[in-house]
């Protein structure tokens, strides 16, 4: 099984390049939000590492974004508490599609959580700003101060572009799709 890693910036279309591919995709911040939902021993981490923010079960979105705002390192305790679970989730995703040529990793900070392995295919996700500030918009809990405190955790896209095997433009169109089976092409 070979993993495909999709790099790039938050609302540059990631999850969207994931589905392209057709294999397994392992989005990981679909499983964040089922942890927050179903996940009550995360709960209580929370609850007892932050316990001005959380304080019923399931996890709210205004909780987690209270916490995140009112100090910066409350991210990092969130993502510390979090990550354990999302791996564990990531591991029972690899072993149920160890069979599948292809799998890929839609995992915002897979480089900085050093998720990845020497023999991924990383792929960088490249869109215009303004597109991608447009589309970040359009989501309902969309917050400047909490995008800005996720950047900063985050390694340089500049980074992530140079360790990429092979870049996509997204422009939001069709030519993701033709892209992506150039890339294909390559690998198989």
């Amino acid at each position: 099984m070979k993993r495909i890693g999709i790099l790039g910036d938050i609302g540059s279309g990631k999850t969207y390049v994931a589905k392209c591919f057709g294999y397994p995709v392992f989005n990981a911040d679909l499983e964040v939000a089922k942890i927050y939902k179903n996940n009550r021993k995360v709960f209580q981490k929370l609850k007892k590492e932050l316990p001005n923010y959380f304080d019923s079960f399931p996890v709210k979105k205004k909780e987690i974004i209270d916490a995140i705002l009112s100090n910066k390192k409350n991210l990092k305790k969130i993502i510390k508490i979090v990550h354990y679970e999302v791996r564990k989730k990531m591991n029972n995703f690899l072993k149920k599609n160890k069979h599948k040529k292809f799998v890929v990793l839609d995992v915002p900070l897979l480089l900085e959580n050093k998720i990845n392995k020497k023999k991924d295919i990383l792929i960088f996700v490249q869109s215009r700003k303004s597109e991608v500030l447009k589309r970040l918009k359009k989501r309902k809990n969309f917050n400047n101060k909490i995008l800005n405190n996720f950047k900063r955790i985050q390694l340089s896209l500049v980074f992530k572009k140079k360790k990429s095997q092979f870049i996509i433009k997204n422009n939001f169109k069709n030519s993701v799709k033709v892209r992506v089976k150039e890339i294909m092409k390559n690998l198989v």
